[in-house]
């Protein structure tokens, strides 16, 4: 069943993007020769209208193929030249660059749509993530600063908030150090306040081992390589029965002991029981400071009013197109690499994961969560698609704008090299993420 919902999103992923082409061509006059879903021979295919209807034997990815819309190469004059010549009437060049422009750019658009769509759906069911704050810390930055439970926060580290992922979307492309200065502007009773303060930094002393309290012994169940215990000669295993001089006699009492004596940097001196010999452990635990903004908001959803459909949906498309971008302006800072892309291996395993995760949840929940995927890679795609690589939307949009201002075509061999080893670069790429995809599925 899995297989069949990823084969189902990728199919209306592609074909929203291909009708976009297919619906705008036809608007402005340009013959569609084919629309097809999928690669390869043909299985079935009808003709109505002039356009031949077509599903082929490799069913991933499909095409529009607009009449002229495809160049030769002139074997006698050397000459990229278009197909039939001369442009046609009713052919792709035949028309006007910005009738080609907009035939281009419906394809992502019509992402965005479905994307949009795919919003209203999920927002109108299960509603939207309202930015509101949830709980501050006693004593914490945040608290000193003035803010509190139920305050709705409408701006943060100077971006606008509508929901609450607009705050966590800070953390994905930043790490928060006790240099930050955490900038934040929340409403409440109608007045707007901005405040500034800095992270809530926790001081915690660790030796480095995990025990279960449910253990009639207090049994090391284990040691992290190179912390303090470990250094001091401890092992998994060890039974631990005195605590600078306080005996242990379980996993309960040790872990009351912790309590009434936090550490704190002192010294220890540990007592265990290990092959029916004690063994007495000296080390001294180290500081562990964790960073927090000191304060939690929602990431659940509440329902909303049709209106408010509407608005949060826009806002949903706008959610993911903005961190696409975003993630891939990450990729030139170093943040993200290469090794963090997926492509339609690691994609199918997301749905696969994300179905087996939220099957037990009920088809209402099972369904919403494939519908978020529909809504998170049509946003993808169609920012993907809108990039000015050669090869894609995007390019052929920079080809017809520098056809503008030039006004006249490049030259038709220079811009079918160009789309060739821009190809040949992408090709290049997808292999490596496909590797990266099938070593992190069967690693």
């Amino acid at each position: 069943m899995k297989w069949i919902i990823a084969f189902l999103i990728f199919s209306l992923l592609i074909l929203f993007h291909e009708y976009g082409h297919f619906l705008v061509a036809k608007m402005s006059g340009v013959t569609v020769e084919e629309f097809s879903l999928g690669f390869g021979p043909r299985l079935l295919s009808t003709v109505y209208k002039g356009t031949r209807y077509s599903v082929k034997l490799l069913l991933f990815g499909g095409s529009c193929q607009m009449k002229g819309q495809l160049d030769e190469y002139d074997e006698e004059t050397g000459e990229w030249v278009e197909s039939g010549s001369e442009p046609e009437e009713g052919s792709f060049q035949s028309v006007s660059i910005g009738k080609r422009a907009a035939i281009v750019f419906a394809g992502p658009f019509f992402n965005f749509i479905l994307a949009f769509i795919g919003a209203v759906i999920v927002i109108g069911v299960v509603g939207y993530d309202p930015a509101e704050v949830l709980y501050v810390a006693p004593g914490s930055p945040a608290a000193e600063a003035g803010l509190a439970e139920g305050d709705m926060i409408t701006e943060f580290m100077g971006r606008r908030v509508v929901i609450g992922r607009d705050v966590a979307g800070w953390s994905i492309f930043n790490d928060l150090t006790e240099d930050t200065v955490i900038d934040l502007t929340y409403e409440r009773d109608g007045e707007k306040h901005a405040v500034t303060f800095a992270p809530y930094v926790t001081v915690r002393y660790m030796m480095g081992i995990n025990y279960n309290l449910d253990d009639p012994q207090a049994v090391i169940q284990a040691v992290s390589e190179g912390a303090p215990f470990d250094e001091a000669g401890g092992q998994a295993g060890d039974v631990v029965i005195s605590i600078n001089g306080n005996e242990i006699t379980d996993s309960q009492s040790m872990n009351a002991y912790f309590d009434a004596n936090p550490m704190d940097g002192s010294e220890m001196n540990i007592v265990v029981l290990r092959d029916g010999a004690e063994v007495t452990l000296t080390f001294t635990p180290v500081e562990s400071r964790s960073l927090s903004a000191g304060f939690s908001y929602n990431l659940g959803r509440v329902n909303t009013s049709p209106a408010g459909v509407i608005r949060y949906s826009l806002t949903e498309v706008r959610y993911w197109i903005e961190t696409v971008v975003r993630s891939l302006g990450a990729m030139f800072t170093g943040r993200f690499g290469v090794r963090d892309l997926s492509g339609p291996v690691g994609v199918v395993d997301i749905v696969s994961t994300t179905y087996e995760e939220t099957k037990d949840e009920g088809p209402l929940m099972t369904w919403m969560n494939m519908i978020n995927l529909v809504i998170l890679l049509s946003a993808n795609l169609g920012v993907m698609n809108l990039l000015p690589i050669p090869g894609v939307d995007g390019g052929r949009l920079l080809f017809l704008a520098i056809e503008a201002v030039r006004r006249k075509p490049l030259d038709r061999k220079v811009e079918m090299i160009t789309q060739t080893v821009a190809l040949g670069f992408l090709v290049v790429l997808m292999v490596v993420v496909m590797y990266n995809d099938i070593m992190r599925l069967f690693g």
